[in-house]
Protein backbone atom coordinates (compact mmCIF):
# COMPACT_ATOMS: atom_id res chain seq x y z
CA UNK A 1 0.00 0.00 0.00
CA UNK A 2 0.96 3.79 -0.45
CA UNK A 3 0.20 7.07 0.54
CA UNK A 4 -1.84 9.07 -1.91
CA UNK A 5 -1.47 12.92 -2.38
CA UNK A 6 -3.48 15.66 -3.64
CA UNK A 7 -1.87 19.29 -4.10
CA UNK A 8 -4.16 21.65 -4.91
CA UNK A 9 -6.47 19.98 -7.17
CA UNK A 10 -9.54 21.61 -8.72
CA UNK A 11 -12.23 20.57 -11.02
CA UNK A 12 -15.15 22.68 -12.56
CA UNK A 13 -18.00 21.55 -14.66
CA UNK A 14 -18.80 24.62 -16.35
CA UNK A 15 -19.58 27.03 -14.25
CA UNK A 16 -19.96 24.71 -10.87
CA UNK A 17 -16.78 24.45 -9.66
CA UNK A 18 -16.46 20.94 -7.66
CA UNK A 19 -12.94 20.51 -6.39
CA UNK A 20 -11.84 23.47 -4.97
CA UNK A 21 -8.07 23.97 -4.55
CA UNK A 22 -7.76 20.87 -2.29
CA UNK A 23 -4.71 19.68 -0.79
CA UNK A 24 -5.25 16.46 0.84
CA UNK A 25 -3.02 13.49 2.01
CA UNK A 26 -4.04 10.05 2.69
CA UNK A 27 -1.51 8.11 4.56
CA UNK A 28 -0.43 4.77 3.85
CA UNK A 29 -2.70 2.39 5.60
CA UNK A 30 -4.97 4.45 6.72
CA UNK A 31 -9.14 4.51 6.22
CA UNK A 32 -9.69 7.87 5.28
CA UNK A 33 -13.45 8.96 5.05
CA UNK A 34 -14.37 12.03 3.14
CA UNK A 35 -17.50 13.67 4.95
CA UNK A 36 -19.95 15.78 3.14
CA UNK A 37 -23.52 16.85 1.70
CA UNK A 38 -24.71 16.21 -1.92
CA UNK A 39 -22.76 18.59 -4.19
CA UNK A 40 -19.29 18.80 -1.63
CA UNK A 41 -17.41 17.01 -4.32
CA UNK A 42 -16.57 13.28 -2.62
CA UNK A 43 -17.24 11.68 -5.60
CA UNK A 44 -15.60 13.37 -8.22
CA UNK A 45 -12.31 13.50 -5.25
CA UNK A 46 -12.69 9.62 -6.13
CA UNK A 47 -13.06 9.76 -9.94
CA UNK A 48 -9.95 12.33 -10.38
CA UNK A 49 -7.62 9.82 -7.88
CA UNK A 50 -8.88 7.02 -10.05
CA UNK A 51 -8.26 8.97 -13.27
CA UNK A 52 -11.94 8.80 -14.28
CA UNK A 53 -12.05 12.38 -14.35
CA UNK A 54 -9.06 14.44 -15.01
CA UNK A 55 -8.06 17.83 -12.91
CA UNK A 56 -8.28 21.36 -14.71
CA UNK A 57 -5.38 22.21 -12.42
CA UNK A 58 -2.99 20.70 -9.58
CA UNK A 59 -1.14 17.44 -9.41
CA UNK A 60 -2.06 14.18 -8.17
CA UNK A 61 0.44 11.44 -6.58
CA UNK A 62 0.21 7.94 -5.97
CA UNK A 63 3.35 6.33 -4.08
CA UNK A 64 5.27 9.47 -4.86
CA UNK A 65 4.88 9.24 -9.05
CA UNK A 66 2.68 11.77 -10.61
CA UNK A 67 -0.51 9.98 -12.01
CA UNK A 68 -1.27 12.58 -14.39
CA UNK A 69 -0.59 11.05 -17.48
CA UNK A 70 -1.61 7.81 -15.98
CA UNK A 71 -4.92 5.87 -17.75
CA UNK A 72 -7.07 4.08 -14.52
CA UNK A 73 -6.48 1.11 -15.12
CA UNK A 74 -2.13 2.09 -15.31
CA UNK A 75 -3.29 3.58 -11.69
CA UNK A 76 -3.55 0.61 -10.01
CA UNK A 77 -6.57 1.24 -8.06
CA UNK A 78 -9.70 -0.11 -7.15
CA UNK A 79 -13.46 1.27 -6.69
CA UNK A 80 -16.26 -0.07 -5.57
CA UNK A 81 -19.31 1.79 -6.33
CA UNK A 82 -22.60 2.46 -4.42
CA UNK A 83 -24.43 0.29 -7.17
CA UNK A 84 -23.27 -3.47 -7.40
CA UNK A 85 -21.59 -3.68 -10.77
CA UNK A 86 -22.16 -7.52 -10.93
CA UNK A 87 -22.48 -9.54 -14.42
CA UNK A 88 -25.85 -11.16 -13.52
CA UNK A 89 -24.63 -13.80 -15.83
CA UNK A 90 -22.29 -15.05 -13.50
CA UNK A 91 -21.73 -16.32 -10.85
CA UNK A 92 -20.36 -15.09 -7.67
CA UNK A 93 -17.18 -16.97 -8.17
CA UNK A 94 -16.59 -15.92 -11.85
CA UNK A 95 -17.58 -12.21 -10.88
CA UNK A 96 -15.20 -11.97 -8.31
CA UNK A 97 -12.29 -13.55 -10.42
CA UNK A 98 -13.12 -11.00 -13.55
CA UNK A 99 -10.54 -8.51 -12.74
CA UNK A 100 -8.12 -11.04 -12.08
CA UNK A 101 -8.12 -12.04 -15.84
CA UNK A 102 -7.45 -8.64 -16.88
CA UNK A 103 -4.93 -9.09 -19.81
CA UNK A 104 -2.82 -6.29 -17.88
CA UNK A 105 -2.16 -8.35 -14.75
CA UNK A 106 -2.00 -11.91 -16.36
CA UNK A 107 -2.83 -13.68 -12.86
CA UNK A 108 -2.20 -17.30 -13.06
CA UNK A 109 -5.88 -19.63 -12.77
CA UNK A 110 -4.16 -20.74 -9.41
CA UNK A 111 -4.00 -17.64 -8.00
CA UNK A 112 -6.75 -16.56 -9.38
CA UNK A 113 -8.60 -19.76 -7.21
CA UNK A 114 -6.69 -18.63 -4.38
CA UNK A 115 -7.40 -15.25 -4.28
CA UNK A 116 -10.66 -15.21 -4.72
CA UNK A 117 -11.48 -17.95 -1.99
CA UNK A 118 -9.70 -16.43 0.14
CA UNK A 119 -11.82 -13.00 -0.40
CA UNK A 120 -15.17 -14.73 -0.08
CA UNK A 121 -13.98 -16.30 3.26
CA UNK A 122 -12.82 -12.74 4.77
CA UNK A 123 -16.32 -11.76 3.57
CA UNK A 124 -18.57 -14.93 4.39
CA UNK A 125 -20.12 -16.04 1.18
CA UNK A 126 -17.85 -18.83 0.36
CA UNK A 127 -20.97 -20.87 0.56
CA UNK A 128 -22.49 -18.77 -1.96
CA UNK A 129 -19.33 -18.75 -4.66
CA UNK A 130 -21.73 -21.36 -7.21
CA UNK A 131 -24.62 -18.47 -6.86
CA UNK A 132 -25.54 -16.32 -9.95
CA UNK A 133 -25.22 -12.62 -9.13
CA UNK A 134 -28.78 -12.91 -9.33
CA UNK A 135 -29.98 -14.93 -6.88
CA UNK A 136 -28.40 -13.06 -4.11
CA UNK A 137 -29.74 -10.71 -1.31
CA UNK A 138 -28.64 -6.66 -1.81
CA UNK A 139 -26.08 -7.20 0.73
CA UNK A 140 -24.73 -10.06 -0.51
CA UNK A 141 -24.40 -8.81 -3.47
CA UNK A 142 -22.82 -5.58 -2.14
CA UNK A 143 -20.47 -7.90 -0.41
CA UNK A 144 -19.17 -9.66 -3.75
CA UNK A 145 -19.16 -5.89 -5.14
CA UNK A 146 -16.51 -5.24 -2.39
CA UNK A 147 -14.60 -8.41 -2.89
CA UNK A 148 -14.16 -7.52 -6.85
CA UNK A 149 -12.23 -4.96 -5.44
CA UNK A 150 -10.45 -6.61 -3.02
CA UNK A 151 -9.05 -9.48 -5.00
CA UNK A 152 -6.96 -6.92 -6.69
CA UNK A 153 -4.46 -5.78 -4.27
CA UNK A 154 -4.43 -2.26 -5.37
CA UNK A 155 -2.37 0.46 -4.24
CA UNK A 156 -5.74 2.33 -2.65
CA UNK A 157 -9.26 1.19 -2.28
CA UNK A 158 -11.62 3.71 -3.48
CA UNK A 159 -15.19 3.90 -1.79
CA UNK A 160 -18.29 6.03 -3.07
CA UNK A 161 -21.50 5.35 -0.59
CA UNK A 162 -21.08 1.70 -0.55
CA UNK A 163 -23.75 1.07 2.12
CA UNK A 164 -25.78 3.92 1.17
CA UNK A 165 -28.97 1.49 -0.44
CA UNK A 166 -28.92 -1.24 2.02
CA UNK A 167 -30.93 -1.69 5.12
CA UNK A 168 -30.20 -0.50 8.73
CA UNK A 169 -28.65 -3.96 10.02
CA UNK A 170 -26.76 -4.51 6.86
CA UNK A 171 -25.12 -1.18 6.81
CA UNK A 172 -24.12 -2.09 10.37
CA UNK A 173 -22.91 -5.55 9.77
CA UNK A 174 -20.84 -4.34 6.83
CA UNK A 175 -19.68 -1.02 8.73
CA UNK A 176 -17.95 -3.87 11.04
CA UNK A 177 -16.62 -6.22 8.38
CA UNK A 178 -14.99 -3.06 6.42
CA UNK A 179 -13.04 -2.40 9.45
CA UNK A 180 -12.01 -5.59 10.40
CA UNK A 181 -10.83 -6.09 6.44
CA UNK A 182 -9.01 -2.89 6.62
CA UNK A 183 -7.38 -4.16 9.58
CA UNK A 184 -6.71 -7.44 8.47
CA UNK A 185 -5.17 -6.17 5.16
CA UNK A 186 -3.40 -3.20 6.45
CA UNK A 187 -5.20 -1.60 3.37
CA UNK A 188 -5.25 2.38 2.33
CA UNK A 189 -8.98 3.03 2.05
CA UNK A 190 -10.31 6.16 0.80
CA UNK A 191 -14.38 6.31 1.50
CA UNK A 192 -16.68 8.36 0.36
CA UNK A 193 -20.02 9.08 2.52
CA UNK A 194 -22.66 11.33 4.24
CA UNK A 195 -23.59 9.31 7.03
CA UNK A 196 -21.61 10.23 10.30
CA UNK A 197 -21.90 7.16 11.36
CA UNK A 198 -20.28 5.20 9.21
CA UNK A 199 -17.41 8.10 9.81
CA UNK A 200 -16.77 8.03 13.48
CA UNK A 201 -16.78 3.91 13.39
CA UNK A 202 -14.58 3.07 10.88
CA UNK A 203 -12.46 6.41 9.94
CA UNK A 204 -9.10 6.68 11.01
CA UNK A 205 -8.90 9.99 10.08
CA UNK A 206 -11.96 12.37 8.39
CA UNK A 207 -11.84 14.61 5.36
CA UNK A 208 -14.83 16.81 6.33
CA UNK A 209 -15.75 19.28 2.69
CA UNK A 210 -17.48 21.70 2.18
CA UNK A 211 -18.50 22.93 -1.65
CA UNK A 212 -15.07 21.53 -3.06
CA UNK A 213 -13.03 22.47 -0.22
CA UNK A 214 -11.40 20.23 2.45
CA UNK A 215 -12.61 22.92 5.59
CA UNK A 216 -11.02 20.14 8.08
CA UNK A 217 -8.90 16.82 8.24
CA UNK A 218 -7.71 14.87 11.49
CA UNK A 219 -9.06 12.17 13.42
CA UNK A 220 -13.32 12.04 14.38
CA UNK A 221 -12.28 12.36 17.64
CA UNK A 222 -10.16 15.57 16.85
CA UNK A 223 -12.80 17.00 14.62
CA UNK A 224 -15.92 16.05 17.32
CA UNK A 225 -14.53 17.61 19.86
CA UNK A 226 -12.04 20.60 18.41
CA UNK A 227 -14.12 21.78 15.39
CA UNK A 228 -12.66 24.72 13.27
CA UNK A 229 -16.12 25.88 12.35
CA UNK A 230 -19.64 25.38 13.34
CA UNK A 231 -19.72 23.41 9.46
CA UNK A 232 -17.19 21.40 10.48
CA UNK A 233 -18.84 20.66 14.32
CA UNK A 234 -22.35 19.77 12.99
CA UNK A 235 -20.81 16.95 10.40
CA UNK A 236 -19.74 14.68 13.37
CA UNK A 237 -21.92 13.81 16.49
CA UNK A 238 -25.81 12.92 17.31
CA UNK A 239 -28.17 14.57 18.23
CA UNK A 240 -26.47 16.72 16.38
CA UNK A 241 -24.46 20.09 18.15
CA UNK A 242 -26.61 22.59 19.74
CA UNK A 243 -25.64 26.14 17.87
CA UNK A 244 -27.15 28.64 20.11
CA UNK A 245 -26.79 33.07 20.22
CA UNK A 246 -23.21 33.47 22.82
CA UNK A 247 -25.17 35.64 25.40
CA UNK A 248 -27.68 33.38 25.79
CA UNK A 249 -25.48 32.10 29.18
CA UNK A 250 -23.75 35.08 29.50
CA UNK A 251 -20.98 36.84 27.60
CA UNK A 252 -18.51 34.73 25.95
CA UNK A 253 -15.26 36.18 24.24
CA UNK A 254 -15.21 39.31 22.20
CA UNK A 255 -15.90 38.31 18.82
CA UNK A 256 -18.28 35.27 19.69
CA UNK A 257 -21.44 35.49 18.60
CA UNK A 258 -22.70 31.74 18.74
CA UNK A 259 -21.95 29.07 21.80
CA UNK A 260 -21.50 25.26 20.65
CA UNK A 261 -22.84 22.57 23.21
CA UNK A 262 -22.84 19.14 22.19
CA UNK A 263 -25.45 17.25 24.09
CA UNK A 264 -23.25 15.46 26.80
CA UNK A 265 -21.91 19.14 27.28
CA UNK A 266 -24.72 20.36 29.15
CA UNK A 267 -25.04 20.41 33.18
CA UNK A 268 -28.59 19.61 34.65
CA UNK A 269 -29.30 20.96 38.09
CA UNK A 270 -28.17 24.31 37.89
CA UNK A 271 -27.98 27.44 35.51
CA UNK A 272 -31.11 28.30 33.78
CA UNK A 273 -34.15 27.22 33.88
CA UNK A 274 -35.89 25.65 30.61
CA UNK A 275 -38.96 23.71 29.98
CA UNK A 276 -38.77 19.98 28.75
CA UNK A 277 -40.71 19.57 25.67
CA UNK A 278 -40.45 16.13 24.98
CA UNK A 279 -38.34 12.73 26.67
CA UNK A 280 -37.11 10.41 24.40
CA UNK A 281 -35.85 6.90 25.23
CA UNK A 282 -33.53 5.03 23.07
CA UNK A 283 -33.08 1.85 25.21
CA UNK A 284 -29.01 3.25 25.98
CA UNK A 285 -29.39 6.73 26.02
CA UNK A 286 -32.35 9.26 27.22
CA UNK A 287 -32.82 12.43 24.92
CA UNK A 288 -34.12 15.54 26.37
CA UNK A 289 -35.76 17.95 24.13
CA UNK A 290 -35.75 21.59 26.13
CA UNK A 291 -36.85 25.10 25.77
CA UNK A 292 -34.58 28.03 26.83
CA UNK A 293 -35.87 31.64 25.75
CA UNK A 294 -37.24 30.51 22.79
CA UNK A 295 -34.20 27.90 21.62
CA UNK A 296 -34.27 24.55 21.46
CA UNK A 297 -31.63 22.81 23.16
CA UNK A 298 -31.13 18.30 22.97
CA UNK A 299 -29.26 16.97 25.78
CA UNK A 300 -28.98 13.74 27.15
CA UNK A 301 -30.17 12.62 30.81
CA UNK A 302 -29.96 9.24 32.80
CA UNK A 303 -31.93 6.83 31.02
CA UNK A 304 -34.51 5.65 33.75
CA UNK A 305 -35.29 9.69 34.11
CA UNK A 306 -38.55 10.38 35.54
CA UNK A 307 -39.00 13.80 33.69
CA UNK A 308 -41.72 14.58 31.81
CA UNK A 309 -43.06 17.28 29.00
CA UNK A 310 -44.00 20.14 30.94
CA UNK A 311 -41.30 19.93 33.74
CA UNK A 312 -38.57 22.68 34.67
CA UNK A 313 -35.19 21.55 34.58
CA UNK A 314 -31.67 24.05 35.17
CA UNK A 315 -29.16 24.07 32.54
CA UNK A 316 -25.62 25.08 32.62
CA UNK A 317 -22.74 25.08 29.78
CA UNK A 318 -19.56 22.87 29.93
CA UNK A 319 -16.82 22.68 28.36
CA UNK A 320 -18.64 25.24 25.18
CA UNK A 321 -17.22 25.68 21.52
CA UNK A 322 -17.79 29.79 20.44
CA UNK A 323 -17.64 30.72 16.84
CA UNK A 324 -17.79 34.32 15.25
CA UNK A 325 -20.20 35.97 12.92
CA UNK A 326 -18.17 33.83 10.16
CA UNK A 327 -19.24 30.45 11.64
CA UNK A 328 -15.45 30.43 12.55
CA UNK A 329 -14.02 28.79 15.72
CA UNK A 330 -13.00 31.04 18.71
CA UNK A 331 -10.07 29.68 20.49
Amino acid sequence: MVEVVLDRVSKAFGDDIAVDEMSLEVPDGSFVVLLGPTGAGKTTTLRLISGLETPDTGKIMIGGRDVGAETPAQRDVAMVFQQYSLYPHMSVRDNLAFPLKSPILKTPAAEIERKVSEVAEVLQISHKLANRATELSGGEMQRVSIGRALVRDPSIYLMDEPLSSLDAKLRSDLRIELKRIHATLGATLLYVTHDQIEAMTMATHVGVLDQGRLVQFGSPREIYEDPVSIYAAGRLGLPRINILPASLFGNGPGTAVSIGLRPEHIIQGEGQPSEVIRVEHLGDQTRLHLKLKDHDIVTLTEVHTGLKPGDTVAIAPRNPLYFDKSGARIA
